[in-house]
């Protein structure tokens, strides 16, 4: 391919006779982008926005796992002991802690505090956990 340059100056005509159009000749091509093929970063484009919104759905998973597993009293949630969780935070026995029976102690005076709202559930969950109303001075009860 040829190009044609027109040259026009009314300075030169004076002076010199020169011609008015001049045969350029073409120049090497150059590449104008290198690298991937426009089809190659589509695709690579395609499959991080696949990662990506895997890992989005992955997230939300776990967070939603994560709070449906949290106990809280928002959520309804609930001690063995059927203490709602905010009052058993508060409590003197929570759910899951050892307590270690003392002279004088009953099955009833362990459930007042472990529910001090309702220790007729409290103690009837202490009677499942023991298998037995009775309690030793001495004994470890783990707290339902």
């Amino acid at each position: 391919m040829a190009a044609v340059e027109i040259l026009d100056s009314d300075f030169l005509d004076d002076w010199v006779e020169v011609p008015r159009l001049r045969l350029v000749e073409p120049s090497a091509p150059r590449a104008v982008r290198v690298g991937p093929t426009l089809g190659a970063r589509r695709r690579a484009r395609a499959q991080r926005l696949q990662r990506r919104r895997r890992a989005v759905a992955a997230l939300a998973l776990v967070g939603a796992l994560t709070v449906l597993a949290w106990p809280g009293h928002a959520l309804g949630g609930v001690t063995g002991a059927g203490l709602p969780t905010d009052l058993a935070g508060s409590s003197t026995l929570a759910s899951g802690s050892i307590y270690v029976v003392q002279p004088g102690d009953s099955v009833t005076t362990i459930a007042r505090l472990m529910n001090p709202l309702a220790p007729r559930v409290a103690r009837a969950a202490l009677v499942r956990e023991l298998g037995s109303a009775v309690v030793v001075a001495g004994e470890h009860v783990l707290i339902p």
